[in-house]
């Protein structure tokens, strides 16, 4: 069965867990073949019920020590736009789907995202545009991140946040 994780990090993205739980992205998770969704919530006040039937499971948790195990055994991962989940997720080869909080102030996560989507690393979409993103966005299309570019990365982030 195939799985999708999902990741806020350590923050609170609400619109996304709303979203990612939504009907039409529910039904077009399971159009393309995803029997399970895993959410990682973070802080945040949405707090879906999990729940499992035959075709579909949802599992929600706050926290863990470690994420890369969610990370390394799903087949897709929509994360919040953080350095940090982008890093470990394009590290680990697992496709990504960026999804921008688009309510942020100054947001770099967008820059960020942005530019690893012209180098071919991901797709990134907003809240409103999800469920068209997963529908059309091809994952085989995506460049792997390979070992090494974590300095490329660095840079880019040092320059995304006013650092260099």
């Amino acid at each position: 069965m195939k799985s999708v994780f999902v990741t806020v990090g350590t923050t609170s993205f609400d619109e996304l867990i709303s979203c990612v739980t939504s009907e039409d992205v529910i039904q077009a998770l399971r159009e393309l073949g995803y029997g399970r969704l895993v959410l990682q919530i973070g802080r945040g006040a949405v707090e879906p019920a999990p729940y499992s039937s035959a075709e579909f499971t949802l599992e929600v948790f706050r926290y863990k020590d470690s994420i890369t195990g969610e990370i390394r055994t799903a087949d897709l991962v929509i994360s919040h736009a953080g350095a940090g989940s982008c890093l470990e997720t394009l590290g680990a080869g697992t496709p990504l789907l960026v999804v921008i909080n688009d309510q942020l102030m100054n947001n770099h996560q967008l820059e960020l995202a942005r530019q690893l989507h012209r180098d071919g690393h991901l797709y990134y979409c907003t809240c409103r545009t999800l469920s068209d993103t997963l529908k059309t966005m091809d994952l085989s299309a995506l460049n792997p991140f390979l070992p090494g570019q974590t300095e490329k990365f660095a840079t880019f982030l040092d320059k995304a946040v006013g650092l260099q």
